[in-house]
Formats: C-alpha cells, structure tokens, sequence
C-alpha cells in the first residue's frame, strides 16, 4: 500500500509555521511541522513520501541546507522554498539544486496550495515510473538467455529470419521464443515490447536492423 503523502513545513516563524499548518490542514492534506532545519533532518531518515515547504533563511540550518541533505540522500522528494523579500539570489540558487519550486512571501494560498498539488502529482508521476520500471527490470530477470537474444533481435527491428539467422535457429523456434518473450514480458502487442525495452535501456545496446 502507498504511504499517504505528508506536507512537511519548516520554519522558525510561530506565525508563519501555524498559518501554513492550518491552511494544508483546511485543504486536507496531512501536515508535520518543524521548528528549525535541525529539527527536520533529525526526522529525515523516517520520512517517504510528500512534499517539504521550507523558509530559506533560518538560523543553524537553512532552507538551502535543507535542500542539499534531501539531494545528496537521493529522496525523490519534492521541496517548495519560501523566501522573503530580497531573497531572490537564495531562491534561484535552491532551483539550481534542485527545488521544485519557490513562493516569495507574502503568498497567495491559492498559489502556495497549486504549488504544493503540483508537486505531489510530479513525485507521484516519478514514483509510478519507478514501479514500472523495477517491473520491467524483473519480468526480464525471468527471461532466458535464448529468449533475451530474440527480443534484443525484435526491438532492434530486425524480421524473424533474420534473427534466427543471427542464432543460428530456425524462424519457427524464434516464433516459439518470440511468444514466449510476449508473454513473460506481459507485452499485448511489439509496440509494448519496444516501450519496456526503452525504459529497461535495451534499445541503446541492441544492434538496428541493416
């Protein structure tokens, strides 16, 4: 089962902290809060998935610091800055490292609430794509030597005959491999078998058709 995302605010700012608490809470989200920078990336070994808001300028530990520690851990976790007036330089730099975004204060809710669905929509594209892949990955696990010959051969656009030239095979063995490497795949048509073997990298080794 998927883990329910978590909206994870950090600011120094009371005020500021309790406002955004209570405006994702209205919207339905699921909200933790912190207090400083430390506070988080003591509890960021625990969180999966959702989406961080955090101030750029707070003292010890900025937003910037912040950032970095969810990149260099590789979370694929989105991270929305908010900055104050004059911040700007702080907020192109987060962007540069790779924030989703960044709000100036003071910010519309509306705007703060689109950017935080944009976001957890975005993880959730990446997540998906990341499950499919690892499937992908293991359904060719499953192949034999054989039958990841024939498809190296089918995605590579070469004709039956070809490939079973290649192999030293007959055409009608390849067609028994070719249906087999269908349906361990799960694979409804070739042009499903050429878009798993993209995503798996296949196509980048496999030798085109002359």
């Amino acid at each position: 089962m998927p883990h329910e995302p978590v909206i994870y605010v950090i600011d120094d700012d009371d005020a500021v902290r309790q406002s955004l608490e209570f405006l994702l809470k209205t919207a339905h989200l699921t909200v933790r809060s912190f207090e400083s920078g430390k506070e988080f990336l003591d509890a960021l070994p625990t969180i999966q998935s959702g989406c961080i808001i955090t101030d750029v300028r707070m003292p010890e530990v900025t937003g910037i610091d912040v950032l970095n520690r969810v990149q260099q851990m590789k979370l694929d976790i989105p991270v929305i800055v908010i900055t104050g007036h004059g911040d700007i330089a702080l907020a192109v730099e987060a962007m540069k490292i790779g924030a989703a975004d960044f709000l100036e204060k003071p910010f519309n809710d509306d705007l703060l609430l689109t950017a935080v669905r944009s976001a957890l929509s975005a993880e959730a594209d990446h997540a998906k794509r990341k499950a499919e892949h690892a499937e992908i990955h293991d359904k060719l696990a499953a192949l034999s030597n054989r039958e990841r010959q024939v498809l190296e051969g089918l995605v590579a656009g070469k004709p039956n005959k070809v490939i079973a030239f290649d192999l030293g095979i007959s055409p009608r063995t390849v067609e028994i491999y070719r249906a087999n490497v269908m349906t361990k795949m799960a694979a409804n048509s070739l042009s499903d078998l050429v878009r798993m073997a993209m995503m798996a990298g296949i196509l980048e080794t496999a030798k085109p058709a002359r």
